[in-house]
Order: structure tokens, then C-alpha cells, then sequence
């Protein structure tokens, strides 16, 4: 999935059960239900939940708690806008396309 392919399922009821916990909270963030958001990221103990949680508490405006989450998350505290650090989040955690080229027969 491409991250203009995962931005049009914003428009769907519902993120795909198939997409991470920490993507599955990125989509409910883009959503504007943060708290939805959290719940996925908030008890998962991976990096990548930790850096969407701190992308959250700083959406929120609580930046000592997206602090902690960063430093959790290994990754420096965003300065940039909200939506290029989601941006930033999703491209980096999204699965890596599968390659469409075919063999040749004799290849």
C-alpha cells in the first residue's frame, strides 16, 4: 500500500483489521477521533506505537508526554507540521509494495 493509496481509506467507516495497530491508530487520528487513535497505540510496546503516540499527545498540545514518547519511539521530537509528521509516520510504517514485474520465460 502506497501512502496515497492508504490516504484514500480515510474515507472509508473503518480502517482495514489487516493495517498495524500503530497505522490503525494513524487512520483514526487522520479521522479527528483521537481517542480511538490512542487506544491502539496506548498499551503496545513497540517503537512504532510509541512514535504515533507521540505524535498524538502532540496534536494534542501535552508536548512533555509526546517527549517521552519520542525518546520511547527513539526518534528526535517533530518540529514540523502535524500533517507532514503523519505524513512522515505512515510512509516509514506502511509495508513496503510487492513488485509487479513478471519473468520472462528463460529469465
Amino acid at each position: 500500500m502506497t501512502l496515497d493509496s492508504f490516504k484514500r481509506t480515510i474515507g472509508e467507516p473503518a480502517p482495514s483489521d489487516r493495517l498495524a495497530p500503530a497505522l490503525q491508530a494513524l487512520w483514526w487520528a487522520a479521522k479527528g477521533d483521537w481517542n480511538r487513535a490512542h487506544v491502539f497505540v496506548r498499551d503496545d510496546p513497540s517503537r512504532e506505537a510509541a512514535w504515533v503516540h507521540a505524535y498524538l499527545h502532540r496534536v494534542e498540545g501535552d508536548l512533555g508526554n509526546a517527549g517521552y514518547w519520542y525518546r520511547k519511539a527513539g526518534r528526535p521530537a517533530a518540529s514540523g507540521s502535524h500533517e507532514a509528521e503523519w505524513d512522515a509516520i505512515a510512509a516509514a510504517l506502511l509495508p513496503p509494495e510487492k513488485s509487479k514485474t513478471t519473468r520472462r520465460d528463460g529469465e
